[in-house]
């Protein structure tokens, strides 16, 4: 078998093969800015070396905790010696994943005022048009047109005339909307609450899936944590 490496050399094609990815993947790398930049032999060969093995081991484990996008950012600021850029864009993925959380705390917060508001009101079982949901729930039929138009509430059409109608479970989506809306909950909120309300269904169901996002977005926020632990380890190899 014949040696990889050639006095403290790599081919391009050795290289490729120790992270499973093409040649041309690893000299994309290289104009990325993903790998440190490389010298050339007189006839124009790329010269790969252990630095390029190193640090292609180290962006895939932060591809495995930030996602390759700001992986080939982090990278390249960190091979033009851009420290700052590098240390901006490892911060802000830790932050979205602050942000989510906080998401998810407060679609559940919301979702709790809703169920408990619920056990308290009753709508009626029929079919209603819009100005009976605007006295139901303490607005304006105008607003209810204005959170139509947001995507928020889906009444249906009354056949012949046109109007507005709202069953059951819409005549419920607007109490949510004015409940939290009251509570000054953003609208992104709201819509998360009234997704997870028609497409998981039980109270128990939305809890757990929450639950589950939770759950999902620790593991997100360690493999996040190992990422920059490795990236740590590579800036201080380079410093020396």
């Amino acid at each position: 078998m014949v040696d990889r490496r050639v006095s403290g050399r790599l081919r391009a094609v050795d290289l490729a093969a120790t992270a499973g990815v093409s040649v041309q993947q690893v000299r994309n790398y290289v104009d990325l800015g993903v790998l440190p930049r490389v010298e050339r032999t007189p006839s124009g060969y790329r010269i790969f070396t252990d630095a390029h093995a190193r640090a292609l081991t180290v962006a895939r484990a932060v591809a495995d905790g930030h996602g390759w996008t700001r992986t080939r950012e982090i990278m390249a600021a960190v091979h033009r010696g851009d420290l700052p850029t590098a240390l901006a864009s490892l911060d802000a993925g830790h932050a979205e994943l602050d942000h989510e959380r906080a998401e998810i705390r407060m679609v559940l917060g919301a979702f709790e005022t809703v169920v408990t508001s619920a056990r308290q009101h009753t709508v009626p079982r029929r079919a209603v048009r819009v100005g009976v949901v605007a006295d139901l729930v303490g607005v304006r039929a105008s607003q209810l047109r204005s959170w139509e138009a947001r995507g928020l509430l889906r009444p249906a059409r009354e056949a012949g005339t046109g109007y507005r109608v709202y069953d059951e479970a819409e005549q419920r989506a607007a109490q949510v909307v004015a409940l939290l809306r009251r509570g000054a909950y953003p609208f992104e909120i709201i819509t998360a609450v009234l997704d997870e309300m028609r497409t998981t269904g039980s109270p128990q169901r939305v809890r757990a899936e929450l639950a589950r996002r939770e759950q999902e977005l620790h593991r997100r926020s360690r493999r996040r944590l190992a990422a920059s632990a490795t990236l740590h380890d590579y800036l201080c190899h380079l410093a020396g």
